[in-house]
């Protein structure tokens, strides 16, 4: 664009466009669900027509461990706001698999791959873990899955 035009796929006038706020009571429970946990959308291409992106909180109860899971071929960032969430998953390497923990706390970022199967789980028996997530794609990908295993067939 230093040379004045606009490249394709762009509005007419991708200057003045305006931004979008979201407050916390404008998050909407109507994207992907895992069992075990809540996830509120905040950034999406429903709620502010973003097409590249998708930003919301998800919520775990005290005591309780999410369904595993993967996000496809979404790149997903997380922030932990509050409790302490595990973020667990299936380490390949070595000779056997096994389940890895990562433990997390206020202020931790976890970055997970694509197509990597996970769950989250908050081993606090009396508070809830808050955490704020980005995907690289506007849409909440969510495939659930039996256990932590790909499988063929």
């Amino acid at each position: 664009m230093a040379d004045g035009i606009i490249p394709p796929g762009l509005p007419e006038d991708p200057f003045h466009r305006r931004l979008h706020h979201v407050v916390p009571g404008g998050l909407t429970s109507e994207t992907a669900q895992t069992s075990g946990m809540y996830r509120r959308a905040a950034i999406s291409g429903a709620t502010v027509g973003a097409s590249r992106l998708w930003m919301g909180q998800t919520h775990v109860a005290p005591a309780t461990s999410s369904a595993n899971h993967h996000h496809g071929d979404s790149e997903t960032a997380i922030y932990v706001v509050s409790g302490t969430p595990s973020f667990v998953f299936l380490d390949l390497e070595g000779d056997e698999p096994r389940e890895v923990r990562v433990e997390t706390r206020p202020g931790s970022y976890v970055f997970v791959p694509p197509f990597v199967p996970h769950r989250e789980e908050n081993p606090d028996p009396g508070t809830e873990a808050v955490v704020v997530i980005a995907r690289s794609t506007q849409e909440a990908i969510v495939v659930n899955l039996p256990d932590l295993r790909w499988t063929t067939g």
